[in-house]
């Protein structure tokens, strides 16, 4: 669809005026364009029409990143020598004061200052590039331990809960609304063995033992920027920072930083956590935490990759018996694929947890 991003991007308070706007990046829930402004020195801007299928609460959202990032911000004027612009998203304002508007067919948009210089990577390819990015994640955790105010809104409900996840995929099996359970009976039974073991976090905040934090709840790579030299900069994709445990962020980062393979990898076989990635991304999110995170906290950081990876191939999993509605997909056995490929990363990690365990205890 096309969409008249001049006169979208005067309805907001930038400093600059429209040049051009392109499709930008490789998101798939917003669209997004890189707005280039006339001017010689002037910022360039991240325009994007919301997706308020998925995020139904626009404004909730808008006002969970305006707190987060303020927040960033004021940490960040403390410390000596920080590029503000930079080390942090900012929201420009429309012109009626909030954060985001409707154009006239109804469309949710927000604009940010683009962020110069920085290098974005789908995949990691040194233990330099995963120490960065744990120290980028680690970071933004700590920054955010001592926000003020209440609770951020939840922006998608239960989003990492298990618990609420294996409801669904049992729901899935009985209903078996595209008659597919007795060719995925293996992978049902992988999943069901594991089942208890993965509510070992909820356990432990229901008992009190680790608390519930702010946390960005989609730590893929691409979402950490590095500067031109490759260090952390800034996280980015704040739509699902919401209460959460800590273990969701680092196990998330672990699961896509730290594969060998694709998410959908099809060939089992090249599937395999990299224990090296592991040790450098714990590194650096422990350089940043240790002062912040309880001991059942840290004790728990090695499951944590094996929880989410689970969790993700449960959701895989119960998409294919329910006849694929959630992800999209390019063929007809994609979210099989995508659920065999997340079980053999959890049986990987499996056989390696011993070494994980071990280098959390000596890091902390």
């Amino acid at each position: 669809m096309d969409y008249n991003l001049k006169d979208i991007f005067e309805c907001f308070l930038a400093d600059g005026t429209f040049l051009n706007g392109e499709p930008y990046g490789s998101g798939h829930i917003h669209d997004t364009f890189r707005i280039e402004t006339a001017e010689k020195g002037k910022d360039d801007y991240i325009l994007q029409r919301l997706n308020n299928k998925i995020f139904k609460n626009i404004p909730e959202l808008q006002h969970n990143i305006e707190r987060v990032t303020v927040h960033l911000r004021n940490k960040l004027k403390n410390i000596r020598g920080s590029d503000i612009k930079r080390e942090c998203l900012r929201l420009i304002p429309s012109r009626d004061g909030k954060t985001w508007i409707n154009d006239n067919d109804g469309n949710f948009w927000r604009m940010y200052i683009f962020i110069s210089n920085h290098h974005s990577y789908n995949v990691v390819d040194s233990p330099g590039k995963a120490f960065e990015g744990g120290k980028a994640i680690g970071r933004f955790q700590a920054m955010l331990s001592d926000m003020p105010g209440g609770p951020l809104f939840e922006t998608i409900p239960w989003f990492h809960d298990i618990e609420k996840r294996l409801q669904t995929f049992n729901i899935k099996i009985i209903e078996n609304p595209v008659g597919r359970v007795e060719t995925v009976a293996k992978e049902i039974d992988q999943i069901l063995d594991r089942a208890e073991e993965m509510k070992i976090i909820l356990r432990l905040g229901k008992e009190g033992k680790i608390p519930l934090r702010i946390t960005h709840n989609d730590t893929k790579f691409n979402n950490i920027l590095l500067d031109e030299n490759d260090k952390a900069l800034c996280v980015i994709d704040l739509d699902t920072v919401m209460p959460g445990y800590v273990h969701y962020d680092f196990g998330d980062a672990i699961r896509t930083a730290a594969n060998t393979a694709s998410e959908d990898e099809k060939d089992l076989s090249k599937i395999k956590m990299s224990i090296n990635l592991f040790k450098a991304y714990s590194e650096g999110y422990l350089s940043e935490t240790g002062n912040t995170l309880n001991d059942v906290e840290k004790e728990f950081l090695a499951f944590a990759p094996r929880l989410i990876t689970y969790t993700i191939a449960v959701r895989f999993l119960t998409d294919f018996i329910d006849g694929d509605h959630y992800f999209k997909i390019h063929h007809e056995f994609h979210n099989l694929q995508r659920a065999r490929a997340q079980l053999r990363l959890v049986m990987s990690m499996e056989e390696q947890y011993e070494d994980m365990k071990s280098i959390i205890r000596k890091l902390t």
